[in-house]
């Protein structure tokens, strides 16, 4: 196959996973975050670097949005949502995680593609991203493992287009303008 031919078929196996995402799912999520006092973010490995690329949008909507392990992370609680990713459904650092925060009073989230994982039926949110994860990417495990993509990579490349739609969703929500979050962008580049 071409390097054409398989950049498009990945292309359209992320719009196929992002459009078939549950809209009042994505307008939970849009909620949990609008009502935060604070969000702190975290996940691992690529699905981590998700993370910290929805956290800078966040920051860029005016949110005070911090991700774990940077030295500037505060104390979350009351008020307070942790967001974290589990594609595959539990991480054993993200669901201990989850257990801290909610120790402390903070709302939990998880954004998934395996809602029956555990760190999913730990959180009080959870948005589902339908598609192929390291849970489900071999061939003969009885998932398939259909995708184009190597390993979690469609589940990672959707949650960055999914991310990008609920930052322009809670842009609405809002109400600010496109301005505005540039107004934000670092000048240290």
């Amino acid at each position: 196959m071409s390097a054409a031919a398989l950049a498009e078929c990945a292309c359209a196996e992320i719009a196929a996973a992002v459009g078939a995402i549950d809209e009042a799912g994505a307008l939970e999520l849009v909620d949990a975050i609008a009502a935060a006092k604070r969000i702190v973010l975290y996940g691992v490995g690529r699905e981590g670097l998700m993370m910290r690329a929805l956290a800078m949008r966040l920051y860029h909507l005016g949110l005070d949005a911090h991700v774990v392990g940077d030295m500037s992370a505060p104390p979350v609680g009351p008020g307070d949502l942790l967001l974290v990713s589990a594609g595959p459904g539990d991480f054993s650092t993200v669901a201990a995680l989850v257990g801290v925060a909610r120790g402390a009073g903070a709302h939990t989230a998880s954004v998934t593609a395996q809602p029956g994982g555990a760190v999913p039926q730990a959180a009080d949110t959870v948005f589902v991203i339908p598609a192929q994860t390291m849970a489900d990417d071999t061939p003969g495990d009885g998932a398939g493992g259909t995708s184009v993509l190597p390993m979690g990579s469609l589940y990672e490349g959707a949650q960055f287009v999914a991310f990008e739609v609920l930052v322009l969703l809670l842009r609405g929500r809002l109400g600010l303008s496109p301005d505005a979050m540039r107004a934000r962008h670092t000048n240290l580049e």
